[in-house]
């Protein structure tokens, strides 16, 4: 899947993933997509929420070994 923007939060832990990612989010445009890879263990479920509690749609999670790949709709 193509992204307009990518964020890398190898080695970030909670709240650092949520709070980079938000303010990615916020200066980009609506229907724009955002890959985000993390590697906290909470990373997945807190980035879901988080894209639901602003209104963006999760499209794809991909899981490898402890890395979690989210793309973002706006």
């Amino acid at each position: 899947m193509n992204a307009d923007k990518e964020l890398d939060c190898l080695g970030l832990y909670c709240p650092e993933p949520i709070f980079r990612t938000r303010m990615a989010l916020d200066v980009m445009e609506k229907g724009e997509i955002l890959k985000v890879t993390a590697d906290d263990p909470a990373a997945e479920e807190d980035l879901k929420r988080l894209s639901e509690r602003l209104g963006h749609e999760v499209l794809e999670v991909l899981k490898e070994d402890d890395q979690v790949t989210l793309f973002i709709k706006k």
